[in-house]
Parts: C-alpha cells; structure tokens; sequence
C-alpha cells in the first residue's frame, strides 16, 4: 500500500506549514520542516504520524481519509454546499417507513408520543407520516404538526395533486413544515410500474415541486430507486425540480442493492453533474437488503450527501432502514473520517429506542449496535480487566453517552397525581383530559404494589395499554384465571369484553398462554392465524413487568398487538386482544411506495 505523500502534505499546506501545524497541536512531540521532507523522499510515514494528521484534520474542520492518498487515487471531492457547511441532517422517517414493518402501524396518541420524543432527540426533520394513506394517518400528522415546535414536520406525497394538497393540509399548523414529494426514475419503474416515459416523469416531478411550493418553501424532492436509475437523467430530473423550488434532492437506495464505494462515488458524480446541486442539500434513504444501510449511508456521506434518512433501531419494512442510532454515533466517533456535526442530543438515544419498540412491539437484539442490551457488556476476561484499567482499551464510547442509565421512577405507590404528572411529562407523555390521567394513575398504583422499583420504560408500557382509542376497543381485558400443574392440561377462564358486552370463556391448551388465547377464540372465531408470539421482560429483575407481542395475520392483512403485566399470561391475553382490535379496525393504509 503506497501513499502519495507529496499530495497529502500539499493539502495541509506544505512541508513548512504542516510542521508548524503539527508542533502546535503536539507540542510535546514536535515536528521539523526536514521530518516532513524525508517523509516525502520516503513515499512513507509512520502511522503514529498518520493518526496526528487524522485529528489536526479535525482540528482545522477538513475532510480526512487516508484512502484518498493511496498512489493512483483521485482526489476526494471538495464539494460542499455553501448553506450546508459541515452540519449533518437527520430526517427520521420512523413514523412513516418504520410504521411500514408488519403490524407496527401505530395510533394517533403513539405517534405523537414518539414525535415528542424525537423533537426531544434533535432530529432535525420527523417524517409524521404518509397524509394521503388515510384519514387516521392525516389527522396524525396534524397532531403532531400542532405540538412539535423545534423539528421540521414532514409529510410525504406522490407525486400528484391529491397527495399533495392532503400532505400540505396535515403539516399546516406545523412552524417548521416540509412536503416530500417522490416519483420512481429508474428505467424498471418508469417502464413496468409507472408505465411513463422519461419526460412524463420529469413533467410530473416539476408539476409535484411546484404544486407543494404552495404549501411550504421546504420542498423535498425523492428520485425512488435512484441508485439504479441513469446518472445523467438523474442529474436532468434533479437539475429542473432545483428550478421549480426543490430545497432538498433524496436519493434513495430503494431495494438495499447499494454498496457503499459504488454510493460515494454515486452522489460525487451525481452532485457534480446535476445543475445547482451546490444550490441545494442532497440526502441518503437506504435500505438494509443486504445489511449495508447504514454503510451506504455514510458512504453517501463521504460522497457529499449532508442529510440522512433513517429511523430508531433501524425499524422498516423488509429488512428495514438505516438506523438512527448508529449512523449519528459514527459521526460522532469518527470525526476525523467523516467531518459533519449533528444537532443530535445523543444521551437521548437509548430512551427513544425503547419508547418506540414498546409502542411498535419490536425488541431490539441483545447484540444491536449502541442500543441492544449487550453493546457494553463484556464477557470475555481480556476485555473486562483492559476496561477496569482504562475503559477506552476496549470502548469507543461510553454507555452514559448514548443514554443507558438506571431510569428508576422516583415515585412510589404513597405519590401523588402532580408528581406523577410531572414524571410523565417529563418523559414527554401528554395525556388529553383529566379522565385519561386518572386511569393511568390508577394503572401506576396497581403497578407499584406489585414492584418496588419502577423505571421509565414501565411508565412507557403502562400507558402504551391504556392509550386505546375508542374505535379501536372492541375488545377489552377485564380477568383471567389460569390452573396449570404438572402432567395436568393447563386450564384458562377468561372474562373479557366483546363489543360492549362482557364475555366469559375457558379452555384447555398445551399450556396456559395457548390455553388462553383458545379460550379468546372460542368466542371471538376470528380465524386468524398466530405468526409470531415474543416476551420480553421490560426491566431486570424477577419482578420486571414481562411485554408480550403477538402478530396476527387474516385475509392479507397483519396487525400486532402488545400487553404488559408483572404476569406473562395476562400480558400475552391483553397482546392477543389488541392484535384483534387492530385487525377488527376497518381503516385501510396505501402503501407508501404505490402507483403514482
């Protein structure tokens, strides 16, 4: 591996000016003008040397990646937008892509909860939904339009005027608002699904830009499946949404077929080809296919891209999204590779990656970057004593940074309803009327004779069961009795409400949570097949509240439904009824993605 030296000091301005640089950034091991120069008549330098021009790089707010010096190597691209500078956008689309996973589809209440959340974690954009799916997911994205103050509220939109004027009505009480048109570009798209020919779709994507310009000057503009579109007509199509008004240019790995070399090199050359690219913010939405969402987002990064989308726990249909998570501590760790900054409050993260897998019913692996259970556990006896030494020997980040800490409850079953109002709104719970407060506090008191220590994620689970709207309570736990012995089929009577009416049921299982949910179904006969059955305790310890999913399926259509109790067959009988409410509910979803 040869380094083109010359070059490398060049950049930094020089033999004379780097010595001076690097004698001032370390002054206890300075470094003179004819250090530098046998660096040069060398082709070599050593790597402690290396890792000094990484962090003077970062020092001076430069770009630095040795890669770029390899002998043969073309020069990285120097482009950067002169409203953008060294600031990365996220845009979290958890409420709209990540709400697109099988039965994660969330209520009006929920999704403000997590918005709330969001806004508290700094995203810059909350993608609230998708207007033009529903009337439900509409007057979701005016609620959350109506509260969140600091993060821009974002609704996307085909590119048509129905989508549109839907999106532009839903984001209207937002402060900061944006419209985020999409149309498919690559030749499979236009010829095989949207049957149009390439200046239809040009036409179309200009007409969308224009028409949401009336709405919000935050336009952005999504070019579906673009990393198998043709460059050059990206950079046509790119060249005259600019024209029309379009702020920010989304190019979307659409299938996850990317891979980050060929996505760097990708948006340089689409950035630098596209007319008024400097004009605007270009952004990176890909999916994990193939595992590489996050590295060909930060790939896009390196090419030039100065927005990511991305969602909590990498949550999204398929394989899902890019996650949030990790693509911002990449930055944050690695400064001196990628160069951006964001407004991102990362001891934030790990409360918003549990508020949204107990609302979705999702549990993050032990094993998942950053926020699964284990990402700064050490097993291994090596890495535990290097730790206990200097915890930088084998962590790159602290546990404390990302938000892992003991969340206990300051509060016990002799508190009040002030300071269990205050503690919700705290952790950005806003309950509508006095009744709703009520019911949670009672909800709180039951729970704390049961456990002595009450953390924020049992607050979570606690209102995530009593959050149900009215339309959607067609079924109701009230009791369930379970008689389980040894050698002995496990026995369950059950008294629920069905439609308003209360209903009494028993029978036998394989074991208590089958027996259960038999006995749901010898009154409910809902048909519908089990397809994932998951418990998870909430907190450590023997008294933690266990959280069950449960995912249904029946006549194509999946729903989840979750339940928390300290008792795991009560929560799987609370789970398996609110999978029933949401398959029983007759609101209709378009898919995202769609026909124009």
């Amino acid at each position: 591996m040869q380094l083109d030296i010359e070059r490398l000091i060049e950049d930094f301005g020089g033999p004379g000016t780097l010595a001076e640089a690097l004698t001032a950034a370390f002054p206890d091991e300075p470094v003179s003008r004819a250090a530098i120069y046998k660096w040069r008549e060398r082709g070599t330098l050593p790597l402690a040397q290396l890792n000094k021009l990484a962090k003077l790089a970062v020092d001076q707010g430069k770009r630095f990646d040795f890669n770029d010096y390899l002998a043969g190597a073309q020069p990285a691209a120097q482009w950067r937008s002169p409203d953008m500078g060294d600031r990365l956008y996220i845009f979290d689309t958890t409420l709209r892509d990540g709400e697109q996973s099988p039965g994660a589809a969330m209520t009006k209440e929920e999704k403000v909860r997590i918005a709330r959340q969001l806004e508290r974690l700094g995203v810059d954009v909350i993608e609230a939904g998708f207007a033009a799916a529903s009337p439900g997911d509409a007057d979701a994205i005016r609620a959350i339009a109506e509260v969140i103050k600091d993060s821009t509220v974002c609704s996307l939109a085909r590119a048509n005027e129905r989508d549109i004027r839907a999106a532009g009505e839903a984001i209207a009480p937002a402060p900061k608002k944006r419209i985020h048109t999409f149309i498919a570009t690559s030749p499979i798209h236009m010829e095989k699904k949207l049957r149009m020919t390439p200046d239809e779709v040009v036409e179309a994507a200009v007409k969308a830009v224009k028409l949401a310009s009336e709405y919000t000057d935050d336009v952005e503009f999504s070019a579906e499946d673009a990393l198998r579109s043709d460059i050059d007509f990206l950079a046509r199509i790119f060249g005259e949404v600019i024209k029309a008004g379009a702020t920010t240019l989304n190019v979307p790995d659409t299938v996850g077929y990317a891979v980050p070399k060929i996505t760097e090199a990708f948006f340089r050359e689409l950035i630098a080809k596209t007319p008024g690219g400097d004009q605007v913010i270009w952004s990176a939405h890909c999916h994990n296919d193939l595992g590489m969402a996050v590295a060909n987002s930060l790939a896009a990064v390196l090419g030039g891209a100065r927005q990511v989308e991305c969602t909590i726990n990498g949550l999204g249909e398929r394989a899902g999204n890019a996650a949030m998570e990790e693509i911002v501590m990449a930055v944050k760790t690695r400064k001196d590779v990628f160069g951006v900054e964001t407004g991102v409050d990362a001891t934030q993260i790990v409360p918003a990656s549990k508020l949204v897998s107990t609302i979705t019913g999702y549990p993050v692996q032990p094993n998942k970057a950053i926020v699964g259970a284990n990402a700064f556990a050490h097993e291994s006896g090596i890495h535990q004593d290097g730790v206990l030494k200097h915890r930088e020997t084998y962590e790159i980040m602290s546990a404390e940074s990302v938000g892992w800490t003991a969340n206990r409850l300051t509060l016990g079953k002799l508190s009040g309803r002030n300071a269990f109002r205050t503690k919700l709104t705290a952790l950005g719970i806003v309950l509508d009327s006095e009744e709703a407060l009520n019911a949670a506090f009672a909800r709180f008191k039951e729970l704390a004779d049961k456990k002595r220590e009450i953390f924020d994620e049992d607050l979570h689970a606690l209102v995530s069961d009593q959050l149900v709207t009215a339309e959607q309570e067609d079924y109701k736990f009230v009791s369930l009795k379970v008689a389980t012995e040894t050698g002995e089929a496990p026995q369950a009577q059950i008294v629920f409400v069905e439609h308003g009416n209360e209903q009494r049921a028993e029978s036998t299982g394989s074991g208590p949570v089958d027996a259960a949910f038999k006995a749901i179904e010898s009154v409910v006969k809902s048909e519908a097949e089990l397809e994932l059955y998951s418990v998870n305790a909430i907190t450590k310890g023997t008294e933690s509240q266990g959280e069950v999913t449960v995912r249904l399926a029946k006549d194509g259509r999946i729903a989840n439904g979750q339940g928390s109790d300290t008792d795991i067959i009560v929560a799987s009988a609370k789970a398996y009824l609110a999978a029933l409410n949401k398959l029983s509910s007759k609101t209709e979803r378009v898919h995202a993605q769609g026909p124009v």
